[in-house]
């Protein structure tokens, strides 16, 4: 028996997949289930519910779901997962705007997924990695104290970080450039484990804590004309998203 249930309607999700997939996109709105369940016109309990218990919504529910939280039935069923980010159509009239540090910095955020970007002898190599965001400023990572991730130590270094918005046609980049060392302090190392959001999703032995301290932090978005004013814009600052004109 397949470990995929379908709705009678055709909606195939995994249980204990689609709840999370909805608080997750809720969270990243900065929703509340009451205010969720306000925009799809259901109960809170219910809405709680799909959230945290195996369940079977029907396609009409699931539709109003990804309306309200601005993406696709695809996207909260998992259908995407196998595909890469961006094969959605251009909108109509797509601005492209700079980010100031500031904003670049915010959408960065404590904690996330990035790509560590290196020059190898035999060419450039990027390579997925959880981060998080220490009291100063800098990126920190674990990674293998063999790996080439390592053997960064020394090294100027890219780390990127992005969002992409296929219901929208729209997203965002950020790219932070700057000097990676290796932590060889135990203090140091013991509390950066100690405050670390996630271990990293790749397993294994990481134990050798890397840390990048930018030296330039530069950023781009693209808005579509359905979204006339996105988060993270600085308000009342003059310059601060600038329109690109390339």
């Amino acid at each position: 028996m397949s470990g995929t249930p379908e709705t009678a309607d055709g909606v195939e999700i995994q249980r204990s997949d689609f709840g999370r997939r909805v608080a997750a996109r809720r969270v990243a709105l900065g929703l509340s289930v009451e205010e969720l369940a306000e925009r799809v016109g259901a109960s809170e309990s219910y809405v709680h519910y799909v959230e945290t218990q195996p369940s079977r919504p029907g396609i009409g529910f699931v539709t109003r779901l990804a309306d309200a939280l601005d993406t696709t039935t695809d996207d909260l069923a998992g259908g995407t997962y196998e595909t890469p980010p961006g094969t959605a159509d251009a909108s109509r009239a797509p601005r492209l705007v700079k980010l100031s540090e500031q904003e670049c910095l915010a959408l960065v955020s404590t904690h996330g997924v990035g790509r560590l970007g290196l020059q190898l002898p035999d060419g450039p190599l990027i390579l997925p990695v959880n981060y998080s965001i220490t009291q100063d400023g800098s990126i920190a990572f674990r990674t293998d104290p063999g790996s080439v991730a390592a053997a960064a130590d020394g090294h100027v270094v890219a780390f990127e970080v992005d969002r992409i918005d296929d219901a929208m046609s729209e997203g965002w980049s950020v790219l932070l450039v700057g000097l990676a060392t290796a932590v060889t302090d135990l203090a140091v190392a013991s509390e950066l484990a100690e405050h670390a959001y996630s271990s990293p999703w790749a397993g294994g032995d990481r134990t050798q804590w890397m840390v990048v301290r930018p030296r330039r932090t530069t950023g781009r978005r693209v808005i579509s004309s359905l979204n006339l004013e996105a988060p993270y814009v600085e308000r009342g600052s003059e310059g601060s998203n600038k329109e690109e004109q390339e």
